[in-house]
C-alpha cells in the first residue's frame, strides 16, 4: 500500500518505507525525527511549477497536468518508487505542505497506484 503522509505527523510503525519528495527539507524538523529511509528530492516539482502553484486550489488541476508532464522526464525515479514497492508492505510518501488534498505526494500516489494497479 502507497500512503501518504505530512512531514509534521508522527511516524508510525504501519508507514513502512518513508520516501521524502520534497525538493526542500521540511522546517524545524529533525532527520532523527522524520525517519526518512529516502530523499528522493529529484522526483519533487521544479523550483518553477512549485513557486508557480504556490498550493492555490485553483491552480490544482493545471499544476497536476505540468508535475505530470515534469515526471515524463524523471521515469527512472517512478520506477525506483516502483521496485522499492514491490519489496515493501507499506510505503509512505512524505512531504511538507499543509494542504492535504493538494500537494505533489497525492499526484505522485495517483501515478504509482495506478503503474501498480492499487485501489485507490
Amino acid at each position: 500500500m502507497i500512503h501518504i503522509k505530512r512531514a509534521y505527523q508522527p511516524v508510525s510503525d504501519k508507514d513502512g518505507y518513508r520516501i521524502l519528495v520534497d525538493r526542500l527539507w521540511p522546517r524545524g524538523v529533525s532527520k532523527n525525527r522524520l525517519k526518512i529511509d529516502l530523499w528522493l528530492k529529484e522526483i519533487a516539482p521544479s523550483n518553477e511549477l512549485r513557486k508557480w502553484f504556490a498550493h492555490d486550489p485553483d491552480r490544482w488541476e493545471e499544476f497536476k497536468t505540468r508535475y505530470r508532464e515534469e515526471l515524463k522526464d524523471n521515469q527512472q525515479y517512478i520506477h525506483q518508487i516502483i521496485e522499492i514497492v514491490k519489496k515493501e508492505e507499506n510505503m509512505t510518501l512524505v512531504y511538507a505542505a499543509k494542504d492535504e488534498d493538494h500537494n505533489n505526494a497525492r499526484v505522485l500516489q495517483e501515478i504509482l497506484r495506478s503503474s501498480l494497479n492499487e485501489p485507490k
